[in-house]
C-alpha cells in the first residue's frame, strides 16, 4: 500500500489508541470506503472510469469525487490488503462503505471507458463482498457492509449495483443507512420523512425485516445494525432540528421492530448529549 503512495497517517499512534479502546471495553470497527476512492483513481486511472476524452471521470461535487471500478480484481485486493492491515492493528470488524458504483451510473455506463465482463453490476458488487468475507473471516474479523436504506425497499438498485439480499448473504452485519433525511416526499406516508423520525425508521425497519425473511429461511441472516441520524438536515424543505427527542424516537422505532444495534452518523462527530440509548 505504501508503495502506491496512498497511505495517509492520520492516527498518530495506533497501538496506544487500541489499548485505550480495550481499556474502556469499546468495540473497534474499521470503516473502509471501497469504490469511492479519488486518491487511488488518480494513481491508477486504468482501475477507474475514464471520460471519452481520456480524462478521469469525477462526479459533480466540488471538488469532484472519483470512483474505482468494482469489476476490477486489483481494486478488490487493494481494499482487502487495507482491511488486513486494520485487523492486524486490532480492529474486530471491517465495515465496508461505498460498496457500489457511482450514483446515476446507468446514465453513463455506455459512455465511460472501463474494464468490465459479462457480470451485471449487482453481481460484480456482490462478488466483491463474498470474496472479502472469504479472505477476512479466517482472520477472526467480522465483515459488515453499509448499504443505502432504500435498497431494502426496492427490488434491487441496479444502477449502482446494490442488491440488499445478495449483499446480506455474505456479511456478518448489514448496516442500512436509514437516515430520515435520505427519504423523499411520500416515503412511509410522510410529506417530509425527515420531520417524522419515528414513522420513517419504523417503515424502513419493516422493509428491512421483510427483505431478510427470505435469507433467514436459508440460515444466512446477518445482524441488522442500521445507521440513524444525529444531525440536522437543514438543506431539506420542512426539516426539523434533531436533538435528544428525535434520536430517541428513531431508537424506539428500531426497538419496536426487534433491532437492538445501531450506529449514529454525524459528519463532525458531534453527538447529542443525554440521549437514553
Amino acid at each position: 500500500m505504501d508503495a502506491m503512495g496512498t497511505t495517509q497517517k492520520i492516527i498518530g499512534n495506533m497501538p496506544s489508541l487500541m489499548s485505550t479502546l480495550n481499556e474502556h471495553h469499546i468495540y473497534p470497527i474499521a470503516r473502509i470506503v471501497v469504490f469511492k476512492d479519488t486518491i487511488l483513481a488518480k494513481k491508477k486511472p486504468e482501475w477507474s472510469f475514464v471520460n471519452p476524452d481520456g480524462t478521469l471521470w469525477g462526479n459533480g461535487k466540488n471538488p469532484p469525487d472519483s470512483f474505482v471500478n468494482p469489476y476490477n480484481k486489483e481494486v478488490w485486493d487493494y481494499n482487502i490488503a487495507v482491511a488486513k492491515e486494520a485487523i492486524k492493528a486490532g480492529f474486530k470488524e471491517i465495515q465496508f462503505d461505498y460498496v457500489r458504483f457511482p450514483e446515476g451510473f446507468e446514465k453513463r455506463a455506455d459512455v465511460l471507458k472501463y474494464t468490465k465482463d459479462d457480470r451485471s453490476r449487482i453481481d460484480a458488487v456482490a462478488s466483491f463482498v463474498k470474496y472479502a468475507k472469504e479472505q477476512l473471516q479466517p482472520l477472526g474479523a467480522r465483515v459488515s457492509v453499509d448499504i443505502f436504506g432504500y435498497a431494502a425497499s426496492v427490488p434491487a438498485a441496479e444502477g449502482i449495483g446494490q442488491d440488499f439480499e445478495k449483499i446480506s448473504q455474505n456479511v456478518d452485519v448489514i448496516a442500512p443507512m436509514i437516515y430520515p433525511s435520505h427519504y423523499s416526499t411520500g416515503w412511509f406516508g410522510s410529506k417530509v420523512p425527515d420531520a417524522a423520525p419515528f414513522a420513517t425508521i419504523n417503515g424502513a425497519s419493516k422493509d428491512t425485516n421483510k427483505k431478510l425473511e427470505a435469507i433467514d429461511k436459508k440460515g444466512w441472516k446477518p445482524i441488522v445494525r442500521p445507521w440513524i441520524q444525529d444531525f440536522t438536515a437543514s438543506w431539506i424543505p420542512g426539516y426539523i432540528k434533531y436533538g435528544k427527542h428525535e434520536v430517541e424516537e428513531q431508537i424506539r422505532a428500531l426497538k419496536e421492530n426487534g433491532v437492538d444495534e445501531f450506529l449514529l452518523w454525524n459528519a463532525n462527530n458531534n453527538y447529542t448529549p443525554n440521549v437514553n440509548y
